[in-house]
């Protein structure tokens, strides 16, 4: 990732990107609270990374299953301030409405202690609730510093991180993504780490997996550190293959509703759909004769066919030979006595738990299917194309559905949904899903450029009938590749 000046970035007509920190540090000035006023030393320079919360227009869950996905990065974004301290240590300050949170560490803990194993540091969190949203920051640090081999630039001391964020927290639209690929690219700046986007990405998810615990795929970091304004990131997920920025043809948008329903990755609807597409996949290969070996609760699979993914099964294939073979539901015990894990790195099987692993399973091999053809409409897109949009908005209808039928919808959610349907085509809208990990969350809503003030109506209907906050997102804002990182003394700011 690059590292800038604030000349540079004024130049290049990308100030807007830097202004919320610029803002904030101007603010700390007249901070009441000593800590926070104090909190920088004029004397050493500062790196500001900052990025994007993420829409999903397309693909969702199917991510961890290989799938193309089409993400938008959004205007909302988490802003990450470094200062370095010659101190061996890590201070970090998270601002919040009507104060702050705090968490520090010694570096040596991270490096050399008890915690420089990640299964330990993610248990030693695991203990202390209140300082979970730590373990973000922590495991990208862990990333970067000593699973990417980096401890020796380390040497030099410790840094000071202050974190403020407008992507809102267990919406759907990947709040944890812009944390860590904010925290990681100030970090890797500060100790003069090279990571381009995908390994920026990478080691976020890496760190979300195995450090704060929680099995997402990795769709979200990638369109945090790898999106670009105003473009769908074209995704395929084997596991990071970027294939290109598509551009919203003229008239058409994508909007984003919040149900008020929170949503989180650690919840157990998520996990449990999740563990069952790769029961699923653990099957197909049984049945298409294709050799495994187990190790502990890992299964290792020999596939030449379909490279280990669900989403590279043809859904003709699937729905012939396999999908009648799998069983509607299963529980974990019987699974484990006869196959005793699945390829998955990130979750594990409960043996007390039902799985749906049907409909889990066939999620994914028809959402690859569906997006393909979503991005293949896009590119035919243009005013007037009515039957186009139809199309594409059918397939969005069709991928909530099937968010629904493996047990990821919501009511709110639903509803949402609902309301886009019944307002229609004619009035400039085409199709709306439930996105990211399901239960809860955001609603993609595909329209018109006119459509603003009826998806505006629909939210406050919808605020009405439910008593919930419906927020809105209608703008797109760069990834963290397209700003980079900039390097500033305090007194610039």
């Amino acid at each position: 990732m690059r590292i800038r000046t604030l000349d540079e970035v004024r130049r290049s007509g990308d100030a807007e990107l830097v202004a919320p920190a610029l803002a904030r540090l101007r603010a700390l000035r007249d901070e009441p609270d000593p800590t926070l006023r104090d909190l920088f030393d004029e004397r050493a320079p500062l790196f500001v990374a900052r990025a994007p919360g993420r829409l999903d227009v397309m693909g969702g869950i199917a991510d961890y299953s290989g799938s193309l996905v089409l993400q938008l990065p959004l205007a909302c974004a988490t802003t990450a301030i470094l200062q370095p301290i010659d101190e061996p240590a890590i201070e970090l300050v998270s601002l919040r409405a009507g104060g702050a949170d705090r968490f520090s560490m010694p570096l040596a803990d991270l490096l050399s202690g008890p915690l420089r194993d990640a299964g330990a540091l993610a248990a030693w969190f695991a203990e202390r609730p209140d300082d979970r949203w730590a373990s973000y920051v922590i495991g990208v640090a862990h990333a970067c510093l000593v699973r990417g081999d980096a401890m020796q630039a380390a040497s030099v001391g410790g840094f000071r991180l202050l974190i403020e964020s407008s992507v809102p927290e267990g919406k759907g639209v990947s709040s944890s993504a812009a944390l860590e690929v904010a925290c990681l690219a100030a970090i890797a700046a500060r100790y003069r780490v090279t990571l381009g986007g995908e390994a920026l990405a990478t080691a976020a998810q890496w760190a979300e997996n195995h450090v704060a615990g929680a099995p997402c795929g990795i769709m979200d970091q990638m369109t945090s550190a790898c999106g670009r304004r105003d473009r769908l990131l074209r995704l395929r997920c084997q596991p990071d293959v970027v294939e290109g920025h598509v551009a919203i043809p003229p008239g058409f948008r994508f909007y984003g509703i919040d149900s008020g329903i929170r949503h989180a990755v650690t919840g157990a609807d998520y996990g449990t759909v999740r563990a069952a597409a790769f029961m699923g996949y653990r099957m197909i290969a049984e049945l298409a004769g294709l050799e495994a070996t187990l190790s502990g609760a890992r299964a290792r699979i020999e596939d030449p066919r379909w490279g280990g993914y669900l989403a590279n099964i043809a859904p003709a294939e699937f729905a012939e030979h396999f999908e009648p073979k799998l069983p509607e539901r299963m529980r974990g015990a019987d699974f484990l006595a006869r196959f005793g894990g699945t390829t998955d790195a990130v979750t594990r099987v409960s043996a007390e738990r039902q799985y749906a692993v049907r409909r889990a399973t066939a999620h994914p091999v028809r959402e690859n299917a569906r997006v393909a053809r979503f991005a293949e409409l896009l590119g035919v897109l243009h005013e007037g194309a009515e039957d186009v949009a139809r199309e594409m908005g059918a397939l969005m209808y069709a991928s909530h559905a099937s968010y629904g039928a493996c047990g990821l919808g919501s009511e709110g959610t639903d509803r949402l949904v609902e309301l886009v349907r019944a307002t229609g085509a004619e009035h400039g809208l085409f199709g709306a899903k439930i996105t990211g990990g399901g239960s809860g969350g955001t609603v993609a809503v595909f329209g018109t450029e006119g459509a603003e003030p009826l998806v505006r109506q629909l939210a406050a209907r919808y605020e009405r009938e439910s008593g919930r906050t419906a927020e809105l997102f209608v703008r797109s804002g760069a990834g963290a590749m397209e700003m980079g990182v900039v390097e500033l003394p305090l007194p610039e700011a």
